[in-house]
């Protein structure tokens, strides 16, 4: 049975809504050698992001994607404690950051231990919080992958085909993009199991259209960010106009609590979406079937297995 994996537990579709696919409970972006946060404590990330997720959910969110990988601060023990304090379903993510961010036992692993190390996280579990991660996050660098981050790419097409699990990358530049496809596919994976994530920060939107002809998910995750509703309703119109319907996500990448300000900073709402967005999107032309495809049913597809 196809399956939702969050920290509270194996999810099916019919027990979910709407479904925010990029969003942070806690990430550190600071240098990778800051301890920061290694010392933040579960009391104030719970304190600081507990009402976050109770507003989400009276907005209409039934689950939420946490995108944080190992290399920018990933606790998956304080996630959970948030998860667990609200009863809310938080899906996780096993992979690493690209560089200067990939840690040093990262640039020393094999090929081989880095699968090994992924499929345990997706099959059993994440160290210290015993919930298994959903999907693989990793990254590539605006001017191209390293010979690291190809190693890591690699690893994750042989983990992700082993466990179904999909893959998603925050990649600026849609060149950058091509080339992830062309190593997953002579690794053996698929396109259509690759999540573009930060699609709209490619200017050429051509890139955009290129990636979904090949298969991959076009993930529009700044919404209510700096780029006003108007670009990504433009966007996301032309996709539905050339058929790609099946192969958006749309969420906003905002949160989180972060170590290195006091108290944990100030968060941004993981309102934006439902609250302002969608009203747009809606007086725009888009009708409601296809804004649950968009919202529950596109996001359910993606990081199911």
């Amino acid at each position: 049975m196809t399956q939702l994996f969050t920290t509270l537990g194996s999810r099916s579709r019919d027990g979910l809504g709407l479904i925010l696919p990029h969003e942070h409970i806690f990430v550190d972006l600071g240098a990778p050698d800051r301890p920061d946060f290694g010392q933040a404590k579960a009391e104030a990330v719970v304190a600081l992001m507990g009402p976050e997720v109770e507003r989400a959910r009276a907005a209409g969110v039934t689950a939420l994607v946490e995108c944080t990988p190992v290399g920018v601060g990933r606790r998956v023990d304080l996630v959970c404690a948030v998860s667990r304090a609200t009863n809310f379903p938080i899906a996780v993510a096993t992979g690493i950051y690209r560089e200067p961010w990939v840690p040093r036992w990262a640039h020393d692993a094999g090929e081989d231990e880095l699968r090994d190390w992924m499929m345990r996280e997706l099959n059993e579990g994440i160290e210290g919080a015993n919930v298994r991660a959903a999907f693989i996050k990793l990254s590539a660098g605006d001017d191209g992958l390293t010979d690291v981050e190809q190693k890591i790419l690699r690893a994750a097409a042989r983990a992700a085909k082993h466990t179904g699990a999909a893959i998603g990358s925050h990649t600026i530049r849609g060149r950058v993009v091509r080339d992830q496809l062309d190593i997953l596919e002579a690794s053996g994976y698929t396109a259509s199991r690759f999540i573009w994530i930060h699609a709209s920060a490619e200017p050429d939107f051509s890139l955009n259209l290129e990636m979904a002809r090949r298969g991959a998910w076009i993930e529009y995750d700044w919404i209510g960010g700096s780029q006003p509703d108007a670009f990504f309703i433009e966007r996301i119109c032309r996709l539905l106009d050339a058929g790609y319907s099946g192969q958006i996500l749309l969420s906003q990448d905002r949160g989180w609590f972060d170590p290195s300000q006091p108290n944990g900073g100030t968060p941004k709402p993981f309102t934006y979406l439902t609250h302002t967005f969608l009203p747009a999107l809606r007086d725009a032309g888009v009708d409601e079937e296809t804004i649950r495809l968009l919202t529950q049913d596109n996001p359910f597809r993606a990081f199911s297995r």
